[in-house]
């Protein structure tokens, strides 16, 4: 059992993030000493933490995180990641347009200037 200042370690999770998905009924400790409420993590919860971690450096919300980990799914979470990839890749598209678009505008103000 690891306490929650270790397991964030471990993790890479801060302390207040563990809380708060313990909160959100994202990732519960193990175990918490009713004398104290100290949070003790399993090595069960490390793959958890982990899990969580990336998905939500991936751009995924809260809730998208809770409907991944209720359901359990793989399908579901790789449903879930093939969208956020195509939201990035049209994200990524318009910002290349929007290059363009600033680029045409710079030289167009150039030749207005050169005339």
């Amino acid at each position: 059992m690891y306490k929650i200042s270790e397991f964030s370690e471990m993790t890479g999770l801060s302390k207040e993030t563990l809380r708060y998905y313990e909160q959100e009924q994202l990732l519960e400790p193990a175990f918490v000493d009713p004398s104290n409420n100290y949070r003790y993590y399993d090595d069960g919860s490390i793959f958890l933490a982990v899990l969580l971690q990336k998905i939500r450096s991936f751009g995924c919300s809260i809730q998208e995180m809770k409907d991944v980990m209720r359901d359990e799914s793989f399908e579901n979470l790789e449903a879930l990641l093939l969208m956020k990839k195509q939201s990035l890749q049209i994200e990524m598209s318009e910002k290349q347009q929007k290059i363009v678009d600033i680029e045409a505008f710079i030289r167009t103000g150039r030749e207005e200037l050169d005339e």
